[in-house]
């Protein structure tokens, strides 16, 4: 068997078992009676109306309703955007021999994520809410039932065909893109694609979709409150740690298993910058990534009236500006010159950080959390290049995984208690250390942060290893000096020149169109060909 085949194998597995499973699940389900879904979802359960129809059925809903779904689905374009912001930023920060491998990553997380999420992460993360799905996997510990795993709902079968259900699946398989393609820039010019096939199952179907239904998805996370009284529970309105550390973790884990790249560390530990090849290209989409975030952020309010939205997305600008500015002077101050590199960083750091608190917090807080965040990713790009010298090329883990957690912290600390009673089931609303809430709600948050690491990363470790044994993560020496495109994809990410044979292809019907082109065997103005003295 050679390497190739044996590369290939893998991947076809997953995707063939995938859809066998599929098939048995779907035709084992019966479809099951809609019911309306809960009322009130702060945390992360849906605020839609179920239609209380059949699947498949048409029928009248309210104009409220009717706007709420359109509302989400709106938010959901949104922030599909984020995928072209994502490849231009990344594109970017690589060097160009490695650009279509690394935009093809990106394209390929959203046909692999999607389609894994339909299939399994859907039901997974949301099955056990209250509703047309409505069944929780559990378990009795300690005198207590904890939720754990949704257990309808796979491949969309079912109740889960009801207008709203899938409403909201549109917009969380969004999500999960977003989550899913943080790893392919930390892991960017060295791994091996059909690896990264199988990542895209392994993520999209047991990872992200594990720890969301604990905190989004009425899990034990949500019900902290609930069962302990720590304040609302876990909250994390718009995905800081659902969406960012999460991808944030399974991005260090897979770094690890991979390795830095060749050249990046000397034989005595010190780093070498290897800068990417387009700066216009990484802000443009920074850029795009600042403006598909307002989808992100807003969208999670699922509701067409809820006026919170305006003052989510004034807090997602300030946290954003504030993070840019705070990085910009950071590296001023450090190295005596802005990075604008780093100035997108930082930009991206405010906006991770914000996601998590952007509901719950005054203008004043966002900006706050935001120049936070914007000299925090500059202090944690450093320190892991340097100190845990893991080579993360586009500071994917700095950005994600440290500005998530440190979002998730935000609510404990800045939330104002003025916005989103009924969260998880708490009567109040989330209120925050410096606003006179005490510790429970910043020990909420603390839980839901630790939980996230201890779940996400050894789950990813454990994935990546297993890929590792079974066709192997790392592309071989040569074809990493040599650039990804070709050996990978087999295409180039640019053409400079057309070759000889591009060049003069047609040469032999040049005569045909009319006097003055000239004859075969003319002067071909330097492209090497024979010359001729004159012309027809």
């Amino acid at each position: 068997m050679t390497d190739a085949t044996r590369s290939g194998l893998g991947p076809l597995a997953l995707i063939l078992g995938m859809f066998c499973f599929g098939c048995a699940t779907a035709h084992a389900q019966t479809p099951l009676a809609t019911s309306p879904l809960p009322a009130d979802a702060r945390g992360g359960e849906v605020t839609l109306q179920s239609s209380g129809t059949t699947p498949g059925e048409v029928s009248p809903r309210t104009v409220a309703d009717a706007l709420n779904i359109a509302c989400l689905l709106m938010a959901g374009f949104l922030v599909l955007v984020l995928k072209a912001g994502f490849a231009m930023m990344e594109a970017g920060l690589i060097r160009a021999k490695n650009v279509a491998h690394t935009v093809a990553m990106n394209f390929g997380v959203y046909a692999i994520g999607m389609l894994g999420f339909w299939a399994v992460g859907y039901a997974v993360m949301f099955g056990g809410l209250p509703g047309p799905l409505g069944s929780m996997g559990s378990a009795r510990l300690l005198g207590r039932t904890w939720d754990l795993i949704g257990l309808r709902g796979f491949f969309l079968a079912g109740g889960a065909g009801d207008a709203a259900i899938l409403a909201t699946f549109f917009f969380h398989a969004a999500m999960l893109d977003t989550a899913a393609t943080i790893p392919t820039g930390a892991m960017a010019e060295r791994w091996k694609y059909s690896a990264f096939v199988a990542y895209g199952f392994f993520a999209s179907m047991l990872i992200y979709p594990v720890y969301g239904c604990w905190a989004w998805g009425g899990g034990w996370l949500a019900d902290l409150g609930v069962d302990f009284g720590l304040g609302n529970g876990h909250v994390d309105f718009a995905g800081s740690s659902v969406v960012h550390m999460t991808g944030g973790f399974m991005a260090l884990a897979g770094a690890l298993v991979l390795g830095p790249r060749i050249g990046k560390y000397n034989r005595n530990g010190t780093a070498n910058a290897i800068p990417g090849h387009n700066v216009p290209m990484v802000a443009i989409g920074t850029l795009i990534l600042a403006f598909g975030w307002f989808g992100l952020n807003t969208g999670r309010a699922f509701q067409a009236g809820d006026g919170r939205a305006a003052s989510i997305a004034v807090c997602t600008l300030l946290a954003t500006a504030s993070g840019c500015l705070a990085s910009l002077a950071t590296m001023w101050g450090l190295f005596g010159k802005p990075d604008p590199t780093m100035s997108c960083n930082g930009l991206l750091a405010g906006a991770v950080a914000i996601s998590a608190p952007c509901a719950y917090v005054n203008p004043i807080g966002a900006v706050v959390i935001g120049a936070l965040a914007g000299v925090l990713v500059v202090a944690s790009i450093l320190f892991i290049d340097k100190y845990l010298r893991v080579d993360d090329p586009v500071g994917a883990i700095s950005v994600h995984g440290v500005c998530g957690a440190f979002g998730c912290l935000g609510v404990g600390l800045f939330a104002t208690g003025e916005y989103g009673s009924g969260t998880n089931g708490v009567a109040s609303a989330p209120i925050g250390f410096f606003h006179g809430g005490g510790f429970d709600q910043l020990l909420a948050q603390m839980i839901g942060v630790a939980t996230n690491i201890l779940w996400v990363f050894p789950a990813s470790l454990v994935g990546f290893l297993a890929v590792e044994r079974l066709i192997g993560n790392r592309v071989s020496a040569r074809a990493e000096i040599e650039g990804l495109d070709v050996p990978e994809m087999g295409v180039l990410g640019y053409v400079d020149e057309d070759t000889y044979a591009v060049q003069t292809a047609g040469q032999d019907f040049l005569a045909t169109f009319g006097p003055g082109v000239p004859a075969k065997g003319a002067d071909r103005s330097g492209l090497g060909g024979p010359k001729a003295g004159g012309s027809k």
